[in-house]
């Protein structure tokens, strides 16, 4: 079939690891809510709380991960009906494929892994976990016939690890005519960077976050924190060299862009002078009155978790179906009953 004929499944994985900030809301999570309108029916999202035990070793914490991120998911309009939203674990099928896998996969392939000698030079401890996580990650992905992976730049590794991993097992077990296993193919996330409060790269291990529910004083308050330099209010400011201006962006249309850019350079909004603590105020306002519906939804969705769990559970169930069938069709390839 041509590649415009051709069924699309898109797949991707979240880690439960707390709190949803900025960072993974427009680097992830919004091209979640997009997909799921372009793709109707085809997009499956599971929560990695496997993956996540490699890191995580608080059991209660772990669960509040997993439903805090099932409710995020939830309140920013994740529509059950268009897209799948479950745990990893309620899917053993992938557990059964990872090991298939693994027996087709040759030590320097994971060897090669960017990610696991990242981790470890972070001083996460060198397990089997971590070294055979690809392993895992490449079951995620083929055990529902995944055509469309979409990630970052930094993970493009794991998807062309993940058809590596299933060629060998098609050259191994299956035919040309008809390979047991689906190749996906990535999707360059074109994410913008969403900077932190320090001016790094915005990511909970540098503790640097700003959560997107949170609102109010606790928001302004955080939002306070972000660095700037020493320049007195009311001189110019370079709106190109600013923290606070670069996440303004993210939330501002190209006018009021424009607009707030002109108070910065002159120093003045009205004909008052105009500082760091005025731009700050301005982007609290912007990141409140963004999130405030879908703030809502997920106050009403902590207070009934029953529709949280219904949600995982019901999704869970139509995932597993396509991952025996992947497995049930690799296992017989193998010899397997």
């Amino acid at each position: 079939m041509t590649g415009a004929t051709k069924r699309q499944r898109v797949l991707s994985g979240i880690q439960p690891s707390g709190l949803i900030h900025l960072g993974n809301y427009f680097g992830a999570i919004q091209q979640h809510m997009e997909l799921q309108h372009e793709f109707p029916g085809e997009c499956l999202y599971f929560i990695a709380d496997y993956h996540a035990l490699t890191t995580v070793h608080d059991a209660e914490a772990l669960r509040t991960h997993v439903f805090d991120l099932a409710a995020t998911y939830l309140a920013m309009g994740l529509d059950p009906d268009k897209a799948l939203l479950f745990r990893q674990s309620d899917v053993p099928e992938v557990t059964e494929l990872t090991w298939l896998l693994a027996t087709v996969t040759g030590m320097g392939l994971l060897e090669r892994a960017v990610s696991y000698k990242d981790k470890v030079t972070q001083g996460l401890t060198a397990s089997v976990g971590l070294f055979t996580y690809p392993i895992l990650m490449a079951a995620d992905i083929l055990a529902y016939d995944s055509t469309m992976v979409p990630v970052g730049k930094d993970q493009v590794q794991h998807v062309e690890m993940t058809r590596d991993m299933a060629t060998h097992f098609n050259e191994a077990y299956g035919s040309k005519r008809k390979p047991a296993l689906t190749l996906p193919r990535y999707r360059l996330s074109h994410a913008p960077y969403v900077p932190g409060i320090d001016g790094r790269k915005m990511s909970k291990s540098y503790g640097n976050t700003i959560w997107v529910f949170r609102a109010g004083k606790a928001l302004r308050k955080r939002v306070g924190q972000i660095v700037t330099d020493s320049t007195p209010m009311g001189e110019p400011l370079d709106p190109d060299n600013s923290v606070v201006f670069d996440l303004f962006k993210l939330f501002a249309s190209e006018a009021e862009q424009a607009e707030v850019a002109g108070y910065f350079r002159a120093g003045a909004r009205d004909g008052q002078p105009f500082g760091y603590g005025h731009a700050k105020q301005l982007l609290a306002a912007k990141i409140d009155a963004h999130f405030a519906d879908a703030r809502a939804r997920y106050a009403e969705l902590q207070a009934n978790p029953e529709r949280v769990e219904d949600v995982l559970r019901q999704s869970a169930a139509k995932a597993r179906a396509l991952a025996r069938a992947t497995v049930d069709r690799c296992k017989r390839a193998c010899g397997l009953r």
